[in-house]
């Protein structure tokens, strides 16, 4: 009991609320990087940049609250990064600290800290600029307190009013007095946060390597690593290696850290599908002539975990953008077209990280969700585009793939060449602009037989079917291409919004009323990745006309789904004879149609023509068979 005791006992503030020795902790974790360069600039700069490194380091990591009752002297207004308390104790803390070390006339602890502690190696921050030179002069002629003012001013944007609390809880004997005296510094918050006062992104060089052979006859390491802030050791050669166009590093767990060793990335055996008990990218083996280049796979995990501000990122909505929780699984590795590209995937999402092959400025970080994908949605990803052009990587299971013309049902497929599964380019009706004329799709051959898939500007191309919903085919079937014809050009107002699939369902055909002959009556459905966001649009196509035209729509809606496969839609036409109808369709369960608000209308069945007035507007309702009643797409 008494141990239990001791180990949940609280530190509380003066003013405030407890700070448990766990917040205490996380704060300190989360912002050692902050409060490490907080520690080195209130440290007197007389003690010499390498001192100030490590001593900045044991004051941060002796922070923590001590395994007894006591209180903080945290003033109750400094509630801390977002009003974490735990974090005002902890930065309260090592500002007492640095104080008190300043105060001493040969600054050092009281206590030799036992970690860090490096051994032939002398480490020290970055050299910045004139400009950093000339602030770290100006801050070593301040005395400690007013040091201390002028970080807390700059680097935590504190109000006088909570510097003065700071300080006078630290032990400054003239808290306003110190805010004076900085005063006479101008200030220059961006260079606070400039390379040259970072202590966690050091530089090592040896000690005085003579006196070390005096003393010891064995060579002791030529470099060790201060593994504090997660923050590298810059080493002569580069360390663990560039990151490229990632950012910096801000925090280091065993977790992270095994996300970004490219020597833990998932790979599997070339025939693992064949056995699997599902086929979807888990079983997809690593491809690509780069997939032994341990550097670019690097560069890609770190970027993937912190993209720089020069990197392009974007994501399919409803895709998280966050690194990897654990090593992600490596799909392909290698040069397409002008890029260097890497595609991982980490159980829910594919990650495409693209870079230029003469260096990482201009590099790509791609997300898009796949969570659910087996089979058919698993079958390929878009590997890059350029030119008006698109390559695709299918998957290992993939016999066969082909290019053809969604517009031109009946021409044969264009045969396309794969090789190591990444196929030869084919135009991208996802880049055209301008009128539509052809829409290109890949139609692959598996197991199952063809399919047909449809690049949306996203990483996975969509899955076309057709058919009533619920018990859809591959609209690579005469029956689907036919149905898909007219409506193809749609398919361009699904771009880049996260479609899964789209499915087309010839729901109805309808005689005009002035004998040109029959009408045909398209009900498209867009289905996300997220579930939420689907699109249905009511489509319809006149005689002699090549392409239909949309005519009402709905989102979010389960009409036209598999959840409740009916729609009912209307149009406004004008006939030959220059009379306007309103043409009403449903789907084979309807078996009565209403118009009321502009017309008043009804009839059997699931088809409706009346004559209306040009610019009419109706409300149109539908009876089920089982006496439900739908209302009309808009």
């Amino acid at each position: 009991m008494q141990s239990q005791d001791v180990a949940q006992r609280h530190t509380k503030t003066a003013a405030g609320p407890e700070v448990g020795v766990d917040q205490a902790e996380a704060a300190l974790v989360e912002h050692y990087p902050r409060l490490v360069r907080l520690a080195y600039l209130v440290l007197p700069p007389g003690l010499g940049r390498g001192r100030r490194v490590l001593t900045a380091h044991a004051l941060v990591q002796r922070a923590l609250p001590r395994g007894r009752r006591r209180k903080s002297v945290i003033p109750a207004q400094s509630a801390g990064r977002d009003g974490d308390p735990g974090y005002a104790f902890v930065r309260q803390e090592v500002v007492r600290t640095a104080l008190a070390a300043a105060r001493r006339r040969r600054p050092r602890l009281s206590t030799p800290p036992l970690l860090p502690r490096v051994w032939g190696l002398r480490l020290f921050p970055r050299s910045g600029g004139a400009d950093e030179l000339a602030l770290d002069q100006r801050l070593s002629a301040l005395s400690g307190p007013a040091r201390a003012a002028y970080v807390l001013r700059g680097l935590e944007r504190l109000p006088d009013s909570t510097v003065r609390g700071i300080l006078a809880s630290a032990g400054a004997d003239r808290p306003e007095a110190a805010l004076t005296e900085a005063n006479g510094v101008p200030a220059q918050d961006a260079l606070l946060h400039s390379p040259e006062f970072d202590p966690c992104s050091l530089q090592a060089r040896p000690t005085d390597l003579v006196r070390r052979r005096q003393h010891t006859k064995a060579a002791l390491a030529a470099a060790a690593a201060l593994a504090v802030c997660g923050a590298l050791v810059t080493l002569p050669g580069g360390g663990w290696g560039p990151d490229g166009a990632a950012a910096p590093l801000y925090a280091r767990n065993p977790a992270a850290e095994a996300a970004l060793d490219p020597g833990k990335l998932v790979r599997v055996a070339p025939a693992a599908w064949r056995s699997a008990a599902r086929t979807d990218f888990s079983v997809w083996p690593a491809r690509g002539t780069l997939t032994g280049d341990r550097a670019l796979l690097r560069r890609a995990l770190a970027v993937w975990a912190r993209p720089g501000e020069t990197v392009r990122v974007s994501a399919t909505p409803g895709t998280r953008t966050g690194g990897p929780a654990g090593p992600p699984q490596l799909l392909y590795a290698g040069d397409v077209d002008s890029a260097r590209v890497v595609i991982l995937y980490d159980g829910l999402r594919i990650a495409r990280y693209a870079e230029p092959r003469d260096g990482t400025v201009g590099a790509a970080l791609d997300f898009a969700r796949v969570d659910g994908a087996t089979g058919t949605e698993a079958s390929a990803l878009v590997l890059g585009r350029s030119d008006g052009n698109v390559r695709y990587l299918t998957a290992p299971w993939v016999r066969a793939a082909a290019q053809r013309d969604l517009m031109k049902p009946d021409a044969a497929p264009l045969p396309l060449p794969v090789t190591d599964g990444v196929t030869a380019p084919l135009a991208s009706p996802a880049l055209r602009t301008g009128g539509c004329t052809s829409w290109n799709v890949l139609q692959l051959t598996g197991p199952s037989g063809d399919q047909l898939h449809t690049d949306l500007g996203e990483l996975v191309p969509a899955h076309l079917t057709a058919g009533r919903p619920g018990a859809p085919v591959e609209a690579a079937g005469a029956e689907g291409l036919h149905a898909w014809a007219p409506f193809a050009c749609s398919l361009a107002t699904e771009r880049s919004v996260g479609v899964r699939g789209v499915n087309a369902w010839a729901f109805a055909e309808q005689r005009l009323p002035d004998g040109s002959g029959a009408g045909q009556w398209v009900c498209t459905r867009a289905e996300t990745w997220r579930g939420g966001g689907t699109a249905a649009l009511a489509q319809f196509r006149t005689p002699g006309r090549t392409a239909g035209a949309v005519v009402a729509k709905g989102a979010d809606v389960a009409a036209c789904g598999p959840r409740d496969p009916q729609v009912l839609a209307g149009v406004l036409w004008k006939a030959r004879t220059g009379d306007w109808y309103l043409l009403a369709a449903g789907g084979p369960d309807v078996t009565a149609i209403r118009a009321s608000g502009g017309i008043t209308a009804a009839g059997q069945g699931p088809l409706l023509a009346v004559k209306a007035g040009r610019g009419t507007r109706a409300d149109l309702n539908g009876t089920l068979k089982d006496g439900r009643t739908i209302g009309g797409l808009r």
